[in-house]
C-alpha cells in the first residue's frame, strides 16, 4: 500500500515538449537556472542556532557557525524532512543513500573555508517543473530538473558601509539550503521566469520554503548561451544573484544580446561568471568560470552517509499537500473564478487558506472581491507582504458579512479595512462601524421624514419632476445622502422619495431606460449626418 502511494505521487504529467521559436534572426537561447532555497527550519542545517531573518547582525550565530576549531556538524532531520517533500513533489527520485561534500574556496562570509554540499551523491536525482498554458507560456512543455542537493549557506558581505572596508554579518552562515538545478531546457527570458515563479508556489505549498526572492530566501543564478539554429550549442557564461523574477529576465535577455552582438560581430564568448547592473541593463564580468576540480571537493569525513528507507520516503509523500496545479484547477472550478484571480491567490503565499476560511459559510465571489482587490490592494499601497498583513480571517470575515448583510455601504467597508490595517489591533467590524457611527441608516420612518421636508421645501423642483426632468429625481437623491452622510440604504431611500413624490421605483426605472435609449439615439443620428455631410 505505501509502496502504491509512491508511485501514484510520482506519475510524470505527459506535457508537449515541442520546438520553441528562436530569439531573433535565427538565433536560438539555451537557458537553464540554479535556485538556492532557505529551507524553513527553526534551526540551522548543521547547528542548533536559529536561523534569523532581520536579527541584529551576528546575533544568531554558534560556534559551529564559526568553525571554531574541535566543532562538528550534525545534520538537522527536519531539513533532510523538507528535501525529501520538495523531491517528491518536483517528481525527483529520491536517493536511499546520499553523502556530503566539501567544496573549498575562499571568501571572508565562509568561515570554514569551504561548504558543506553535495555534488557527487546529491539527496535526489532527476525530475521535472511542468509549464502550461496556464502558467503562462503560449505551449506547454517540462523542464527537466539534473538534482536536488542540500547543502550550507554562507555568511553576507556588506562592502563600503565603511569606506574601504568590508562588514560581516554571520547570521545566515550554516543557514540550510537546497539548490535546484534544471535542465537548459528553457528558451526565452519569459520561460525562465514563470519556471521560477512555478518553482516558488511549489515551495511555498509544500512548507519547505518561504521561497521568497525579496528577502533573500530565495536566490538565483542562470546559464546562458546563443548559438544557431542547427549548429551545435554555444559557450555558456553564468548571471549569479538575481534576486526577483523581473531583474532574472531583464538580466537574460541582455546577455543574449551581448553574446549575439559579439557573435555577430565574429568575436568569441568566453566561459565567465558575470554580475547583472540592473540600472544599465547589461551583465558585466565578474572572473573567469571557475572548473569543478578549481573547488577541490572531497567527501565530509565529519558526516557519515545519508540513508533513507522506503518506508520514511513513502510516509512523507503520504503526507504531501495538494499541489498547485491541482489546486488551480480545483478552485477555479469550485468558486468559479477566473485564472487570473487563481494565480493572484496562488502566487501570494498564505492568501489561498485565508480566502478559503473566508469563504466559509459566506459567498465566495464577494469573500474574493474583497480580499483580491481591497485587501491585495491595500497591502500593495502600503508596501506590505500577504504574509504581514495584519488582518486576520475573522476580521475579513466580519467585513465581508457587514456589506452582504447591507448594514454598510461598500464605500464604508473600504474605509473599515483601512482602519484593520492601520490599528492593526484585531478589532472586529462591528466595533469599528459602531465606534465610527458608520452603520448604515435603515430608518424608514427617519427617511420617510427626510423625504418629506425637501419635496415641502423645494416646490419647484417637484414641479420640474412631475413635468419629465428625470434629473431631478436623482439631485433629491443627492440631498438625501448629504442628509444621512452617504449612510442610507440606496434601496430604502428610493422607495421612500418615491413615496414623497407620488411615483414608483419601476416608473423611475422605466424612464430613465428611455432617457437612455433617447440619448444613445441622438448621438447615432449626429454620427449619420457627420457622414452624409461628409
Amino acid at each position: 500500500m505505501l509502496s502504491l502511494c509512491r508511485t501514484q505521487v510520482r506519475t510524470l504529467v505527459t506535457v508537449a515538449n515541442t520546438r520553441r521559436p528562436a530569439f531573433n534572426n535565427g538565433w536560438e537561447a539555451v537557458i537553464g537556472v540554479e535556485v538556492h532555497a532557505q529551507i524553513n527550519s527553526k534551526t540551522k542545517l548543521f547547528s542548533d542556532m536559529e536561523t534569523s531573518y532581520e536579527e541584529p547582525p551576528n546575533s544568531k550565530v554558534s560556534i559551529v557557525d564559526l568553525a571554531f576549531p574541535g566543532v562538528q556538524p550534525r545534520l538537522n532531520e527536519r531539513c533532510v524532512e523538507l528535501a525529501v517533500k520538495t523531491a517528491l513533489a518536483l517528481k525527483a527520485d529520491v536517493q536511499h543513500r546520499s553523502t556530503f561534500d566539501r567544496k573549498h574556496y575562499f571568501y571572508p562570509d565562509l568561515p570554514q573555508g569551504y561548504q558543506i554540499t553535495q555534488q557527487r551523491e546529491p539527496i535526489a536525482r532527476g525530475g521535472m517543473i511542468a509549464l502550461t498554458e496556464l502558467d503562462g507560456v503560449p505551449e506547454a512543455f517540462t523542464v527537466g530538473l539534473h538534482q536536488i542537493q542540500l547543502e550550507q549557506d554562507t555568511g553576507k558581505s556588506m562592502h563600503d558601509m565603511i569606506v574601504g572596508s568590508t562588514l560581516l554579518d554571520m547570521n545566515r552562515a550554516g543557514t540550510g539550503l537546497m539548490e535546484i538545478v534544471t535542465k537548459p531546457d528553457m528558451r526565452s527570458s519569459l520561460e525562465a521566469g514563470l519556471l521560477v515563479k512555478k518553482l516558488q508556489s511549489i515551495l511555498q505549498c509544500v512548507g519547505s520554503s518561504q521561497a521568497s526572492m525579496n528577502e533573500g530566501s530565495m536566490r538565483c543564478d542562470v546559464n546562458v548561451s546563443v548559438h544557431r539554429e542547427g549548429e551545435p550549442w554555444g559557450t555558456r557564461c553564468e548571471i549569479k544573484n538575481l534576486n526577483s523574477v523581473r531583474f532574472l529576465s531583464m538580466a537574460i535577455d541582455a546577455e543574449i544580446e551581448r553574446q549575439i552582438e559579439i557573435l555577430e560581430k565574429g568575436g568569441v564568448i568566453h566561459a565567465e561568471t558575470r554580475g547583472f547592473d540592473v540600472s544599465g541593463r547589461k551583465t558585466f564580468k565578474l572572473r573567469g568560470k571557475e572548473t569543478a576540480p578549481d573547488y577541490r571537493y572531497m567527501p565530509e569525513p565529519d558526516l557519515p552517509n545519508l540513508l533513507l528507507s522506503q518506508e520514511y520516503i513513502d510516509q512523507l509523500a503520504k503526507d504531501l499537500p495538494e499541489l498547485p496545479d491541482q489546486t488551480r484547477t480545483r478552485i477555479m472550478e469550485q468558486y468559479k473564478m477566473s485564472l487570473d484571480d487563481a494565480n493572484s491567490l496562488l502566487n501570494e503565499a498564505g492568501s489561498l487558506a485565508f480566502f478559503e476560511s473566508v469563504c466559509l459559510g459566506r459567498n465566495s465571489q464577494a469573500v474574493l472581491n474583497w480580499t483580491i482587490n481591497d485587501l491585495f490592494g491595500e497591502l500593495a499601497r502600503r508596501e506590505i507582504s500577504f504574509g504581514q498583513s495584519p488582518v486576520s480571517v475573522e476580521q475579513m470575515g466580519s467585513l465581508v458579512d457587514l456589506v452582504q448583510s447591507n448594514k454598510i455601504t461598500g464605500k464604508i467597508g473600504k474605509d473599515v479595512l483601512r482602519i484593520m490595517l492601520q490599528d492593526a489591533d484585531g478589532s472586529m467590524a462591528q466595533d469599528i462601524v459602531e465606534k465610527k457611527g458608520w452603520a448604515r441608516i435603515d430608518d424608514s420612518n427617519l427617511l420617510k421624514s427626510i423625504c418629506d421636508s425637501l419635496v415641502t421645501k423645494h416646490p419647484d423642483q417637484v414641479v420640474k419632476f412631475q413635468d419629465g426632468e428625470m434629473k431631478v429625481f436623482k439631485w433629491f437623491i443627492g440631498q438625501i445622502m448629504r442628509e444621512t452622510k452617504g449612510m442610507a440604504d440606496p434601496l430604502q431611500v428610493n422607495q421612500a422619495l418615491c413615496d414623497a413624490l407620488g411615483c414608483k421605483p419601476e416608473d423611475i426605472a422605466e424612464a430613465e431606460a428611455k432617457s437612455m435609449a433617447n440619448k444613445k439615439g441622438g448621438k447615432q443620428s449626429k454620427k449619420n449626418k457627420k457622414k452624409s455631410s461628409s
